[in-house]
């Protein structure tokens, strides 16, 4: 039976950042599998958040960085998160057009084929700023598509969470982006059930 290795890499919502337990989502959804034994299969995860980074950013570095973590002979997984910083505004452009992040996204799938890394895609969450949430949603879509056509699980969270108070008031009350504790939670229960099949799947590989 091998270990089962996930790589969680993106931007400062897969850091966790505004976490008060520097947890995040992605921890906590560690921590739930770590915690939930069933099957046996150890998991090693890795957080490779960097706040301010561009999809383009996250996927430059994807195989330099997650390759180390992935060694032959594991269940090696990649779970992929970013967006928001996209489409945040920069005079009249933003920081990455609709088109340069969906190639971003297809060039980050395509090294985890190539390296054989089950992937595992989460949509980008909301920020306190309905303009730049809108230009976010034509994102979201995108890459909703972009990971349907290739048969890749992908959770959107950007409606859900837009319309959750909890999440926006904890958003608006720190630095206009981020959550605190609470959001990131409800963020991870949004994720579970595709993560719980998804780790699932790679618990199996590793038998």
């Amino acid at each position: 039976m091998s270990d089962v290795h996930v790589c969680f890499i993106g931007d400062s919502f897969v850091a966790g950042i505004g976490d008060p337990e520097h947890l995040g989502w992605a921890g906590r959804l560690a921590a739930r599998t770590h915690c939930d034994r069933v099957g046996g299969t150890p998991l090693s995860s890795y957080n490779l958040g960097v706040r301010r980074q561009t999809s383009a950013e996250v996927a430059a570095r994807l195989v330099a960085e997650c390759r180390p973590r992935l060694p032959q002979g594991c269940a090696a997984g990649v779970v992929i998160s970013c967006g928001v910083n996209d489409t945040t505004a920069e005079g009249s452009q933003t920081r990455v057009p609709v088109g340069g992040s969906v190639a971003a996204l297809s060039t980050a799938l395509s090294s985890c084929a190539t390296n054989g890394w089950k992937v595992l895609v989460v949509g980008p969450p909301p920020v306190d700023d309905a303009a730049h949430n809108a230009r976010t949603a034509l994102v979201d879509a995108r890459f909703a598509t972009v990971c349907a056509d290739r048969g890749i699980t992908y959770v959107p969270v950007l409606d859900v969470l837009r319309r959750d108070p909890l999440w926006m008031r904890q958003v608006a009350e720190d630095d206009g982006a981020h959550p605190q504790a609470e959001g990131y939670a409800l963020m991870a229960d949004l994720v579970a059930p595709a993560w719980d099949a998804w780790v699932g799947a790679l618990r199996s590989q590793g038998r």
